[in-house]
């Protein structure tokens, strides 16, 4: 049973990365208005690019018909998010095939778009019966350095086993 278990949980969590195929990027609606320069203005932007991802198990409670894992992640961004993060993830896989749900947060440090500094990632993602629903947003007011003020959404979607970022996202200049 523990091998199962621990074979599930893998499978999981190959399932929660897959979560991001097809998940829509959501744009900002915040930009600057007319003559908007200066103190409070927002600059609205996209960063696309690549990333691999490294997950470990760490020790879970991989008893009873609900599975649940946890994980460790390590990322590297390449693109216009240039960096790495590190984060905690939480899955459970159920017994009826192709439902799974998983929770995360990363630390991402680094340069986006030139700016450097970092923030923080939070994941929710389920697979009900196959269907899959993804969100990624950053967590409110996590950004330091240049990025102090950073809001957005990121979508993931894995083609042909390669891993890609799309950031929709909104950085006041001077929060």
């Amino acid at each position: 049973m523990k091998s199962r278990s621990r074979a599930a949980v893998w499978a999981i969590a190959g399932v929660c990365l897959s979560l991001g195929c097809g998940s829509p990027a959501y744009a900002q609606t915040r930009t600057p208005g007319p003559g908007a320069v200066g103190k409070g203005a927002i600059v609205t932007a996209r960063a696309s690019g690549t990333f691999e991802v490294k997950l470990t198990p760490q020790a879970s409670d991989d008893k009873g018909e609900i599975l649940l894992g946890r994980m460790s992640i390590d990322k590297q961004f390449h693109g216009d998010l240039e960096g790495t993060s590190k984060g905690e993830m939480l899955t459970a896989g159920t017994v009826v095939k192709g439902s799974a749900g998983y929770v995360a947060v990363e630390r991402v440090s680094g340069t986006l778009n030139g700016r450097a500094g970092s923030f923080v990632l939070q994941h929710s993602g389920t697979m009900t019966r196959g269907a899959l629903q993804l969100s990624v947003t950053v967590v409110p007011d996590s950004g330091t350095g240049q990025l102090a003020g950073l809001a957005g959404k990121m979508a993931i979607r894995i083609t042909d086993g390669k891993h890609f970022y799309d950031f929709d996202y909104t950085l006041s200049e001077n929060p």
